[in-house]
């Protein structure tokens, strides 16, 4: 009975052993296989395109900066004008008559100043003579020949003066001062006002709405008419960050105009968005062009940047992962896989610049790259090997 119960722990013991010499050994159930790349030097090549619609180089929505009845329209739409040319009169009859008030009263300031001014001078001369006469009476006091009370009354009559004298001073520094610079400057703004009834376009363009007709009522707050700048136009669009460091403002770039099928028309970058669009990782580019009069607003344009990298390390997109904003890629390094950060440029249709992160000739993995982990063991396939 011993025995075989001996020989049971023994059988128990060996199968123990063995099941843990064979997990020792089973790494190899967690090992990916996969493909791998070195890494290259090379350039890409990509052309990137821009597609929307013409819109004005300017366009000004013109509004009254006065309420009023619209007195005359002097332009209807499609009408080419220059800058400071008139488009519609408000009537400023009403601001006329009460600019008439307002010089009347800054007229009237300065008559108070006028009289003021005499009222000093007379003040003065008053105060001159008492104060003589206090003198004379403090004089004959001292020599006892004028009594306290003609001494006293000299004394009020000079106070009087000085007061009078003070007080015309003040009157003819209101008047002449803060009087006059309030009533002058009720003038001055009714005289703006007047001017803002005149509209004139603030740039040279083409009439393309016009919204008030003769008699009606003008407003500051709805506009009157929109005047376009078409002698040149605008096409906005959005680049893949990638395409960003490659363009410039100046930058000339062929755009074609659906509408005049087999032309081409030369472009220019006149703004590279300095931040992304809502979208991320997108950002604005404005194109220009030169209107020679067959340009419309409206048509739709495509604009095709051929863009070449610097030379630089190449590997396969399919060799990125992106995680949390960031790319990584898998450099194998005998059977282990690392990973590292990298920093990608221009992205082609199957390959990637890589701008740090990996050298030239590493190999990197190209399969199973969403499975691989930071150390983990692997098994390069024999095509990858070749």
């Amino acid at each position: 009975m011993e025995n075989r119960w001996k020989r049971a722990m023994l059988v128990l013991l060996i199968g123990v052993t063995g099941f843990g010499i064979a997990g020792c050994s089973g790494r190899g159930a967690d090992q990916v296989t996969l493909t791998t790349v070195p890494a290259r030097s090379g350039q890409i090549a990509k052309a990137v395109a821009i597609s929307g619609v013409l819109t004005p180089d300017q366009s000004v929505s013109i509004f009254s900066k006065v309420s009023g009845q619209v007195q005359t329209v002097g332009v209807d739409v499609g009408d080419r004008v220059r800058s400071g040319q008139l488009l519609a009169q408000i009537d400023t009859k009403e601001l006329n008559a009460q600019l008439q008030q307002a010089q009347a009263a800054v007229q009237a300031v300065r008559d108070q100043a006028g009289q003021a001014e005499i009222g000093i001078a007379n003040a003065k001369s008053n105060l001159d003579m008492a104060q003589k006469s206090y003198d004379r009476t403090k004089m004959l006091f001292d020599s006892a020949a004028a009594s306290q009370s003609q001494l006293d009354d000299a004394q009020n009559k000079l106070d009087q003066a000085t007061n009078a004298y003070a007080n015309a001073n003040k009157q003819y520094q209101t008047a002449s001062g803060s009087g006059l610079a309030q009533a002058e400057a009720a003038a001055n703004l009714l005289q703006v006002e007047i001017g803002n009834g005149t509209i004139t376009s603030p740039i040279d363009g083409v009439i393309s709405s016009r919204s008030i007709d003769p008699g009606g009522m003008a407003s500051p707050s709805a506009p009157l008419m929109t005047v376009e700048d078409t002698s040149a136009l605008k096409l906005q669009g959005s680049v893949f960050q990638d395409a960003v460091p490659l363009l410039a403002d100046g930058q000339q770039v062929p755009v074609s105009i659906d509408a005049l099928p087999g032309q081409s028309f030369e472009g220019q970058v006149t703004q590279v968005g300095p931040a992304a669009s809502a979208t991320g990782q997108y950002f604005p580019v404005v194109i220009r062009l030169q209107n020679a009069g067959r340009l419309l607003a409206g048509m739709t344009a495509r604009a095709t940047f051929n863009l070449s990298a610097p030379a630089g390390v190449i590997v396969p997109l399919a060799a990125i992962q992106s995680e949390d904003g960031k790319d990584y890629v898998y450099v194998i390094d005998g059977a282990s896989a690392h990973r590292r950060q990298a920093a990608l440029g221009l992205r082609g249709a199957s390959d990637v610049q890589v701008v740090s992160g990996v050298l030239v000739g590493e190999r990197v993995a190209t399969s199973n790259v969403s499975m691989l982990r930071d150390n983990m063991v692997v098994a390069e396939t024999a095509a990858s090997k070749i």
